[in-house]
């Protein structure tokens, strides 16, 4: 990719200065000889070519850098007074001797330096503000490129992060039901562990990507909500219901995990009452609607624990903000011994975001 870049950059420059050589010349030649003309085009694209490059290459890309450009500025007026300076030279010992109309004194020769340098000054100022200009175009895109990539980088490094935390606070709680079964239920445990097996899989090979297939997540996060089932029996009530019909939809790996274990972890069950937890999941027009509701009350202290849960809500929240910035709406509400969250996402219709 800087290749190709760098190669334009070059092209452009050389066609740049192919036309003002061409311009300066058909100028010279409607006043001048044909070698006269020749002989100025050469020497005042050669004047203009180095002082320009000194200019747009060595100074004006340390004084972004630096942020120095007040002395950027000092220096490019010097620079066009040097250059017009060169240009007046150029203009009388080539155009005005070439004529046999140059004094023999060099002190007579001011006059005619000052015209020079009156009539160059415009055309250097206008020569080094174009390249100026061009340049500053070039640098100022090369900054938006190398921002725009620490950009993605921090991006990338921040879901990492983020998704790392999530993969072993599943696995252990998987792994801590399946020990408790082990002394209870056999049969059950050994069920258990092809659940976990798929769960498993399905971090280590398909959670590397920014995007994954919809209902390879939903699949995952049905076989979170069946060990959940399966491990409080009885005890609790849940109600799941999943209605995911595209499967060309993408969605941010484990994204909806917090959801499903925060109503689990914290659901209320108060002596005398069951709880419940109720899991709903659609999709529709390329939205995803998802509501994780469960039982709850200040009694049980459902905030202190929440607060040290480490990843909980928090995760989910930064997630959403790096990868659905304007393309979701999360909503919870607590009262009446109720916990609900529901979330509204907008799906992507390919794995690349």
């Amino acid at each position: 990719m800087t290749k190709p870049f760098i190669l334009r950059e070059y092209i452009f420059v050389t066609i740049f200065w192919l036309v003002f050589a061409a311009a300066v010349y058909i100028n010279f030649q409607a006043n001048s000889d044909i070698i006269s003309s020749v002989l100025q085009t050469i020497a005042l694209v050669i004047t203009s070519v180095v002082f320009t490059h000194f200019l747009t290459v060595k100074l004006l890309p340390k004084a972004l850098r630096q942020k120095r450009m007040k002395l950027f500025l000092l220096q490019a007026t010097g620079v066009i007074l040097l250059l017009s300076f060169i240009y007046s030279l150029i203009f009388t010992y080539i155009e005005i001797n070439s004529k046999n109309q140059l004094p023999d004194h060099f002190i007579d020769h001011l006059p005619f330096l000052w015209q020079g340098f009156y009539l160059a000054l415009p055309a250097s100022f206008l020569i080094n503000g174009s390249t100026c200009g061009i340049k500053f175009y070039q640098e100022h895109g090369r900054i938006e490129r190398d921002h725009i990539l620490l950009q993605q980088a921090h991006l990338e490094n921040q879901l990492k992060l983020l998704q790392d935390q999530i993969n072993p606070h599943v696995v252990f709680n998987i792994l801590n039901h399946i020990h408790i079964l082990m002394r209870t239920d056999i049969q059950l445990a050994d069920y258990l562990l092809l659940k976990f097996s798929d769960i498993l899989r399905y971090q280590l090979y398909h959670c590397n990507q920014n995007l994954v297939p919809m209902n390879k997540d939903i699949e995952h996060l049905q076989n979170l909500v069946e060990v959940e089932k399966l491990r409080w029996g009885n005890e609790l009530e849940v109600q799941s219901d999943w209605k995911t019909e595209n499967t060309a939809s993408f969605i941010a790996p484990l994204l909806l995990v917090p959801f499903i274990e925060n109503a689990f972890k914290y659901v209320c069950r108060l002596p005398g009452h069951k709880g419940y937890v109720r899991i709903s999941c659609t999709e529709k027009d390329g939205f995803l609607l998802f509501c994780a509701e469960n039982s709850y009350s200040d009694i049980a202290g459902y905030k202190k624990k929440e607060g040290s849960g480490g990843i909980g809500l928090q995760n989910v929240q930064k997630r959403l903000k790096l990868q659905y910035p304007d393309r979701h709406n999360l909503k919870i509400e607590s009262g009446n011994d109720v916990y609900k969250v529901n979330l509204t996402l907008q799906l992507s219709d390919s794995n690349e975001q």
